[in-house]
């Protein structure tokens, strides 16, 4: 038993190696500069070490403003996906009507759909509303969420019908059960879609490069093909803005890792 336990660790310290490696050499070379990068025989720390990538980012593109559209577009469509995710789930979860579970199906079936199908479509749409080139075309189509609504349906399904049932004798409205009872109590669901929603948004790159063409407004996965050029590619460049990119998804990670990871735990248990 003991010789299983320690192969097993190895085999999670051979995964998380090869999960963490690529990561910590992005970053390593992100001092580095091009010449060093692209050398064969060159070592994992370079020599010499410099800073100059970190400044000259600015001077590629627009560097912060994209940074701060990425992140006021993932914080709005993760709030927004959240709050609709809860409210419909709590519908599906706990109200009892005709052909709820036809339309539960039919959310259900949008998971399914590959998301490359619904580009066109989305696109005529946007330009038809004339959202084109707005903050529009990015957040309104990614309000509703069938993988959160089918979440918090699961989620909320286990809240005692009895609890609410008591609010409600009370005089509890539904909107005060659902504000004061059902969020409260779903702090682990909220964290596993905030997570996995920003980091949805925070990395997209099609959708933001097809519905939005002024460079004021364009997010920082696009900007970052601007390190592309016709003659090469400024790796080190690249390689800095990546670095200072996933900073916060980082961050909402550590803010959210606690009850993402007993949302986890109590997921296997049951």
């Amino acid at each position: 038993m003991k010789t299983k336990k320690i192969f097993f660790n190895l085999f999670l310290l051979f995964l998380a190696l090869v999960t963490v490696v690529p990561f910590v050499w992005m970053l390593l070379s992100s001092f580095a500069t091009n010449q060093e990068i692209v050398r064969v025989d060159g070592g994992l720390f370079p020599t010499p070490s410099t800073f100059q990538n970190y400044v000259d980012v600015q001077e590629k593109f627009n560097f912060m403003r994209m940074f701060f559209n990425s992140l006021f577009i993932s914080v709005a469509i993760t709030a927004i996906t959240i709050y609709s995710s809860a409210l419909v789930g709590f519908v599906f979860a706990k109200f009892r009507f005709k052909g709820r579970n036809l339309l539960f199906g039919v959310v259900l079936s949008t998971m399914m759909l590959p998301w490359a199908v619904t580009i066109i479509p989305k696109y005529e749409m946007m330009m038809d509303f004339g959202w084109l080139d707005s903050y529009k075309a990015l957040i309104i189509p990614a309000m509703v969420s069938g993988f959160g609504i089918f979440m918090f349906r699961q989620s909320i399904s286990q809240i005692s019908d009895e609890m609410l049932e008591a609010a409600r004798v009370d005089g509890a409205s539904d909107f005060f059960i659902f504000h004061k009872i059902i969020l409260p109590m779903s702090r682990n669901t909220i964290a596993s879609l905030a997570i996995f929603q920003f980091l949805w948004s925070w990395e997209d790159f099609l959708w933001p490069f097809l519905v939005i063409n002024d460079e004021k407004k364009q997010l920082i996965s696009v900007g970052l093909r601007m390190f592309n050029g016709q003659y090469g590619t400024d790796y080190g460049g690249l390689f800095a803005a990546t670095s200072i990119s996933i900073i916060p998804v980082i961050i909402v990670y550590i803010i959210f890792q606690k009850q993402f990871i007993a949302g986890v735990a109590t997921g296997s248990g049951k």
